[in-house]
């Protein structure tokens, strides 16, 4: 059940990036030139996404269990430090020069664009390289 579970939703959220267009890096570009050729649309998805988000979170936070009986894992940390401001500067400046993000470019996949498989498997280095980084010299706080 929880496999099903893991497959529908993974399902809806791709099927939602691909209707959206979030997987199309010209629509995300487009949105992200706000002195140029700007286009709003994506910002009505960013928002819906927000309100269910939100309201999702507000409710997960009344319950110590999800709907499949796994223990509920809301993050309580609220400190904003150099490494989440750094890591929302590498994603955002990514995100800006690739027009994808993860989530997007994983769906993207599927359209054979040879640039898709290219941010992928640099995306994929990236984190690899992360994870290599911090586990030889961990940065210190």
């Amino acid at each position: 059940m929880k496999l099903l579970a893991a497959l529908l939703s993974g399902v809806l959220f791709g099927v939602g990036l691909a209707v959206s267009q979030m997987t199309n890096p010209a629509k995300v570009q487009a949105f992200l030139d706000v002195a140029g050729a700007w286009d709003p649309s994506l910002a009505f998805v960013m928002a819906a996404a927000l309100v269910v988000s939100s309201i999702s979170v507000v409710l997960a936070r009344r319950r110590s269990q999800s709907l499949l009986g796994e223990p509920l894992q809301i993050p309580a940390a609220a400190t904003i430090d150099l490494r989440l401001i750094a890591g929302a500067t590498l994603f955002g400046v990514g995100w800006g020069l690739g027009g994808l993000c993860p989530g997007p470019a994983l769906a993207a996949l599927s359209t054979g664009v040879p640039e898709v498989w290219v941010f992928t498997a640099s995306m994929l280095a990236g984190m690899l390289s992360y994870r290599w980084i911090f586990r030889v010299a961990p940065i210190r706080e």
